[in-house]
């Protein structure tokens, strides 16, 4: 329920918002009718608060992203639009099963754009929502959509983020990447028929440095006494480099060498590694979120044929953003230096994290791990 003194802070914050638009150029016109009568919306703070990632576990988030029927309906959805398809990874160079990876983790293959006014969803985020800056230019961009003429913007519905269309773009991202494949005069992302919003995930990857014919990373096994402070995506090596340390395709085979790679340990030392290429953090460019990213890169592959692999995903869920609130100062009270106390694992806080984990005889995997958070806040209370 909004409560009508929300209603008059919305309304003081558009005010300053039209004076805003108005000087990046926004008519008066547009503005004003996409924002006529627009009421913020509680869900969409609230589901800001609960964002997948950062609330289940690895194998419940896996789980609930690439279900075996998601890798069903994949594989059908590749059949059906093979010659589509086909042509877009002719034309942009990015994998025909990629591409339909991202389609069916973002849309389910074009079955749930979203249900949340757009406008109204990032008018509420602009107004209250964490990252405020972010989304209010989200809502500048869409602005510039309307003013465009693509589409009435006012009946376009997509994520409670503001995410769009059967890639689920942002505003800004459809501003630079959309692509009118289909050549009628506008980059109908929206469409019942798929080949512009298709067109344009393979545009936004190839964009951004996607190599065609390289791998996302391959699973890996890491040897005995491994130096876990190398880890992390930050840290790249050429592969001679990483095989003469030890480190090997868990399969077997000697991986291809495609360029720099990291030792990626998403749930840290006692979970699955993964040496990653190249391609790996074009998927994170997308979505710049970890298990994201694994998630297209393993249903991809099983989208093209490949066996499920074999992974042993933990069940324990990640520290919630008040706690790493909290492991950062207790970090910093403690002597490591964990830089801005946001609640964000950034590369500060990753290194105060490894710093404490070395003088304490632990794995240094710099991983925010529940059992060493709640072993530091016990020293300390």
């Amino acid at each position: 329920m909004v409560h009508q003194s929300e209603i008059d802070d919305v309304h003081t914050y558009l005010v300053g918002l039209r004076a805003r638009a108005l000087a990046l150029q926004i008519s008066p016109l547009v503005f004003d009718r996409a924002l006529k009568g627009v009421k913020p919306l509680p869900e969409v703070l609230d589901a800001q608060k609960a964002q997948a990632e950062f609330s289940l576990s690895s194998r419940a988030y896996m789980g609930r992203v690439i279900p075996a029927s998601r890798i069903r309906n994949g594989r059908l959805s590749y059949k059906k639009q093979r010659a589509l398809l086909n042509r877009i990874e002719a034309e942009f160079g990015v994998e025909a099963e990629v591409v339909t990876a991202i389609w069916g983790i973002e849309s389910d293959f074009g079955r749930q754009l979203g249900n949340y006014p757009v406008i109204a969803a990032l008018t509420t985020l602009g107004w209250k929502g964490r990252r405020a800056d972010f989304f209010e230019d989200e809502l500048i961009a869409m602005l510039t959509i309307a003013g465009q003429g693509q589409i009435n913007v006012t009946d376009v519905c997509g994520s409670w983020a503001g995410a769009m269309g059967h890639g689920q773009f942002m505003p800004s991202s459809y501003l630079s990447h959309a692509v009118d494949y289909d050549a009628d005069g506008r980059a109908d992302i929206w469409h019942d028929d798929p080949a512009d919003g298709l067109a344009s995930i393979a545009n936004y990857l190839v964009t951004h440095g996607w190599q065609q014919g390289a791998p996302w990373g391959v699973k890996a096994t890491l040897p005995e006494g491994f130096d876990y402070a190398q880890t992390g995506l930050g840290n790249s090596r050429k592969l001679a480099e990483w095989l003469a340390l030890g480190v090997v395709q868990s399969d077997g085979n000697t991986p291809a060498d495609y360029g720099p790679a990291s030792v990626l340990l998403p749930v840290g030392a006692s979970g699955p590694a993964f040496l990653t290429f190249n391609n790996f953090g074009v998927l994170l460019r997308y979505n710049n979120a970890i298990f994201y990213a694994l998630a297209v890169a393993l249903l991809s592959e099983q989208i093209a044929g490949a066996k499920p692999p074999k992974i042993i995903w933990p069940d324990e869920k990640p520290l919630t953003r008040a706690e790493m609130t909290e492991f950062q100062i207790l970090l910093g009270v403690s002597g490591y230096e964990a830089g801005a106390i946001d609640g964000l694992i950034g590369p500060d806080t990753t290194r105060a994290i490894r710093a404490y984990q070395m003088e304490a005889g632990l794995p240094a995997d710099g991983f925010p791990d529940p059992a060493q958070f709640k072993a530091l806040q016990a020293r300390i209370n």
